[in-house]
């Protein structure tokens, strides 16, 4: 059965954020995952999990000036110093809320670009020594054009590769099913070629990015294979309801209270 996390940036979103722990909880999941905390006191981002029982699957590194459209900065040369000042503001967020997974952003870059492509390795180099002793995977998210148009990392093949040639073992890949479905498609047959690299995994319905009922992709059949392959890590419910949150869960009830 799938470890099911909801988004919290995207999902309960008809109560503040913080009421959203207690909202998930209620509403049967067991871990949640946002993109960012950083608005937030990290201790009372923990309080929240803990008083509700949950689990911190997964939140994104700072990805610089988010609302003038930045998506963070590893492939930037010129911002590896806001890269490294990134992690240490995480760090106690992470500690905070016993986080295993953390999304190092690529940034909006040229993916042909030598110099783009050299400072991607090393800020992911960077990042994920410097998690390592925490005992904290840094993981990697292509991204489609469609809703991140000129975004660094997008391609799953690419990111595959850097991955396996780097060797670092606490590097792992992020496979949201959304966007592979619109970058490449073959889901099913990519996510079996990536798992032993796979870290994290998100879902959404194709094309509308809504709850994942129906559309383009059989999501029961996908967390059957999920089973069949021995995936025992997250899967996060990056999706936007169609209408208020818990009116939209009935593809979740079959999940609820199960233990995978």
């Amino acid at each position: 059965m799938p470890r099911l996390a909801a988004n919290l940036s995207m999902m309960f979103n008809e109560v503040p954020f913080l009421d959203r722990f207690e909202a998930a909880a209620k509403a049967g999941f067991t871990a949640v995952e946002f993109l960012f905390p950083y608005a937030y006191p990290a201790e009372e981002i923990g309080k929240r999990l803990q008083d509700n029982g949950l689990t911190q699957a997964l939140f994104n590194l700072p990805p610089g000036n988010w609302d003038a459209g930045e998506k963070g900065f590893a492939a930037l040369p010129e911002r590896f110093d806001d890269l490294k000042q990134s992690l240490v503001i995480a760090l106690p967020y992470a500690k905070a809320t016993s986080v295993k997974r953390l999304h190092l952003m690529a940034g909006l870059a040229d993916r042909k670009d030598p110099k783009a492509v050299a400072a991607f390795r090393k800020s992911v180099t960077w990042a994920a020594e410097f998690f390592a002793p925490h005992g904290i995977d840094i993981v990697l998210e292509p991204l489609n054009a469609r809703n991140t148009p000129n975004y660094f990392l997008n391609d799953f093949g690419f990111a595959r590769d850097q991955i396996n040639d780097l060797k670092i073992p606490n590097l792992k890949l992020q496979f949201d099913i959304y966007h592979c479905q619109i970058l490449h498609g073959d889901v099913t047959m990519r996510m079996r070629e990536m798992m032993p690299i796979i870290g994290h995994i998100q879902i959404a319905s194709i094309p509308s990015r809504h709850e994942p009922d129906g559309e383009e992709l059989n999501y029961p059949f996908l967390f059957a294979e999920l089973d069949r392959v021995g995936y025992a890590g997250f899967v996060g419910c990056e999706y936007n309801p169609r209408g208020k949150t818990t009116d939209g869960l009935a593809w979740f009830k079959p999940y609820v209270g199960k233990k995978p």
